[in-house]
């Protein structure tokens, strides 16, 4: 008799322990339980920790309460200003009701992933491509908008959404790689041309500054010379200024002296020199004549009397006599009395 009670005993805390395994669950802290009894849900939602259900009766489904980070797969569409692009994104939810989100949704995971890629390319139709790289926050929180609106209903709250990256034909980036080139050196060339502007107007004003004071010139070229030298790896040509020449001879005489003999006498040697090599225009164009040789009459041009040819006008007209004798004498007359030189009027 014992014996039984003591079988019977194990054998209902046996059952005990079973019951007790197959109705004791334990919830997570960042787990929701749903619990349904005979397939209807049933009044609450079991919090974290352990809890019991009816075995064979009631069934708990878990729920995830975390943040869930599901990437959007890219996307090809054409922008408004009808350029083909590749748009990926990351969308960040989470599940606020349990109840709905196994209820209303069958798998919420694979509905929000449907909604997100739908409105993304939504807005990639409705956008230009300049709002697609430059303008993502506006383009974010339009995407999230259009996600978040049908998974209210699932129990469902979309945190946030980002796009990523934006794909371009490769034909289009080397296009805007141009257009960014040529903006660059657009902003480049002015600000340069602002740069000599500003610099000529220095420059104008030191100008000003050093033409009031001559010597100021002079020390900027030595400022100049002695930045070029300290380089010493280049042979330096140095213009010597004749304005510096001048003063210092300014500076040598005395106050009220005239200059010096030896610049006077420079000067008279250099204007006697040229008043005796000067020639009179008469001279040069007075034709030279020949030298005659002894015992030769000089040419007699054609038409001209040979008497009065190279005479005086009031001289005495000799007829020529006949013979050896007389051909001597003429020759003779010739060289001894060269023919007179007519006075020509003095140069204006």
């Amino acid at each position: 008799m014992v014996e039984e009670l003591v079988v019977a005993g194990i054998g209902a805390a046996s059952a005990v322990v079973v019951y007790t395994m197959a109705a004791a669950k334990v919830v997570k802290q960042y787990e929701r339980g749903v619990v349904f009894r005979l397939g209807r849900l049933r009044g609450g939602i079991r919090g974290p920790g352990f809890t019991m259900i009816i075995p064979a009766v009631d069934r708990l489904r878990k729920v995830n309460m975390q943040i869930v980070t599901m990437p959007v797969p890219a996307q090809e569409g054409i922008t408004r200003d009808n350029v083909t692009v590749r748009v990926d994104a990351v969308v960040y939810f989470r599940v606020i009701d349990a109840a709905n989100a196994i209820i209303e949704v069958e798998d919420y995971r694979f509905a929000v992933s449907q909604m997100a890629q739908t409105s993304l390319r939504s807005i990639i139709g409705k956008s230009d491509l300049d709002d697609l790289l430059s303008n993502r926050e506006k383009l974010n929180q339009g995407l999230e908008l259009m996600i978040d609106s049908p998974a209210i209903g699932w129990g469902v709250q979309i945190d946030r959404v980002e796009i990523k990256d934006v794909s371009l034909p490769e034909a289009m980036k080397r296009s805007m790689a141009r257009q960014a080139e040529a903006d660059r050196e657009r902003r480049a060339r002015v600000i340069n041309a602002d740069a000599e502007l500003q610099a000529s107007k220095k420059l104008a004003e030191a100008a000003g500054v050093m033409s009031k004071e001559p010597a100021a010139l002079q020390l900027r070229l030595l400022q100049t010379v002695v930045a070029v030298a300290a380089e010493k790896n280049s042979t330096l040509v140095l213009p010597f200024p004749v304005e510096l020449l001048r003063f210092l001879e300014r500076a040598q005489q005395p106050a009220g002296q005239q200059p010096t003999q030896s610049v006077q006498g420079a000067q008279s040697a250099r204007g006697e020199q040229g008043v005796q090599g000067e020639s009179r225009p008469e001279e040069l164009a007075r034709p030279k004549e020949p030298a005659l040789e002894p015992g030769v009459a000089p040419a007699v041009p054609a038409g001209v009397d040979p008497t009065v040819a190279g005479a005086p006008a009031d001289a005495a007209v000799e007829e020529p006599a006949e013979g050896p004798a007389a051909e001597q004498a003429v020759g003779r007359r010739t060289a001894e009395e060269p023919p007179p030189v007519v006075p020509l009027p003095p140069a204006a």
